[in-house]
């Protein structure tokens, strides 16, 4: 019974301290500083030492005292150093007790742990198994052609080598150190047999949230992806368009096509300095200001006229990037360029509650009239709508119809996010929390 126990007291406390985000961020590291060693051992000791002081305490509760084991956890997963300090910690309840010997064998133990970690890869630590049968068999497999040393066994042994010294010392100075020995055979094995899954049972909990903590940063790498797929496609058809406008003027209008040529170097400086997936609605309105003047120049000022009416503080708020320059492109492409007379575009914006609401609108043909194409086919509206869906989920949406009066309106609907302000945790656009003063994600 009490060998039983002892594993639910090594499994309750690996359970308990593994939900605590700094402790993760301590756990899964693979270089830590002195401070952060630290830290972490506090995380792991504390408790086990108070579990310590109630074997000491509490007549005949022997499974709360897993000082050797924490020991060897402490230099495995980070090191001589916190193996050692982990030792000590672990020890100051047996030292208050008269139990000398407790602290120089949990200090070797969290020693020697430290430098079997130095002989593994870090994904042998956190796969190791208490079952010794499959780790002889897969010792054998590998070792069959080309010999070499298993570290999964090697380890296995070294636990019970460590739990053997500390049965010895006891019997050598009684009193000086705690153990648990019996003369019946079965059943010190099964001293031993617990003593190694102490050591696993903490090591296969933190590795089960290690694995969860690596999908989930797999996921926000996919997603990131995924932006830049979509970013890619937007740009190179941006640049497309004007590039055939700049060609198609350069014979009959060369100072015309070299006006555009400056526009556009104007914004591709802005597109190659920047990679935020975020950035200020202010900044997305001073981008569509060059890309207007692109156009109007294309179109002349008589035949394209820009209406804007944007509320104060929805210029704050935090939005894609190139957000905008696919409605308007598809506004004047498929609303305006087929009237000989041109048409106007307005682009409003306010915030609603907690939404941001945005409209690009022109005057032209009208929805209806370019169903199909503006729709379905239109690359750019289509990467906008995606790109709302990947960031937002059902957060963002973007709806297209008829304006009243004639012509498109595109609504797109956005959280409210602010500079610094985090999504909620469950949003897809967790993986991408932005400050956009400190360009930093």
């Amino acid at each position: 019974m009490t060998l039983l126990v002892k594993l639910g007291v090594a499994a309750a406390t690996a359970s308990a301290v593994v939900r605590a985000r700094y402790f993760q961020f301590l756990l899964f590291r693979e270089e830590r500083t002195l401070r952060q060693k630290f830290h972490l051992v506090l995380f792991v000791c504390i408790p086990l030492a108070l579990g310590v002081w109630v074997r000491l305490n509490v007549k005949n509760f022997f499974a709360a005292d897993l000082s050797l084991e924490c020991s060897i956890l402490m230099g495995v997963i980070a090191g001589r150093s916190a193996g050692v300090m982990g030792g000590i910690l672990v020890s100051l309840p047996a030292l208050a007790f008269g139990q000398f010997l407790a602290l120089p064998v949990n200090i070797v133990a969290g020693l020697a742990a430290g430098f079997m970690r130095r002989l593994a890869d870090p994904e042998e630590i956190w796969s190791f198994s208490p079952f010794m049968d499959m780790s002889v068999y897969r010792w054998l497999r590998r070792n069959l052609l080309h010999p070499r040393l298993d570290w999964q066994t090697s380890f296995f042994l070294f636990v019970l080598l460590l739990e053997v010294v500390r049965i010895g010392v006891g019997k050598t100075f009684p009193g000086g150190i705690f153990y648990i020995y019996t003369p019946q055979p079965w059943i010190q094995l099964a001293v031993f047999a617990t003593t190694v899954a102490v050591v696993a049972v903490p090591l296969k909990i933190w590795n089960n949230t290690r694995i969860i903590l690596k999908l989930e940063e797999q996921e926000r790498l996919l997603l990131e992806a995924r932006l830049d797929a979509l970013q890619s496609q937007i740009n190179p058809h941006f640049l497309f368009n004007t590039l055939n406008s700049i060609s198609s003027l350069v014979r009959f209008d060369p100072d015309t096509a070299r006006q555009l040529i400056v526009k556009l170097a104007s914004i591709l400086r802005r597109l190659l300095g920047k990679h935020d997936a975020f950035v200020h609605f202010r900044e997305e309105v001073e981008f569509i200001d060059d890309y207007l003047e692109i156009e109007v120049v294309r179109f002349g000022s008589d035949k394209l006229r820009v209406v804007k009416n944007l509320s104060a503080d929805s210029l704050d708020v935090i939005v894609p990037s190139m957000l905008l320059q696919p409605l308007v492109e598809n506004a004047i492409k498929h609303g305006l360029s087929a009237r000989i007379e041109g048409g106007s575009i307005y682009i409003s914006s306010l915030i609603d509650g907690e939404k941001l609401i945005i409209e690009v609108e022109d005057d032209g043909v009208g929805y209806s009239a370019n169903n199909a194409r503006l729709g379905q086919s239109g690359i750019g509206m289509a990467n906008v709508k995606e790109r709302l869906e990947v960031l937002y989920g059902d957060a963002g949406r973007m709806s297209i119809g008829d304006r009243r009066g004639g012509g498109t309106r595109v609504t797109l609907s956005l959280p409210v996010l602010f500079s610094g302000q985090p999504l909620e945790a469950n949003s897809p656009a967790a993986a991408f929390i932005y400050d956009a003063r400190s360009k930093t994600r």
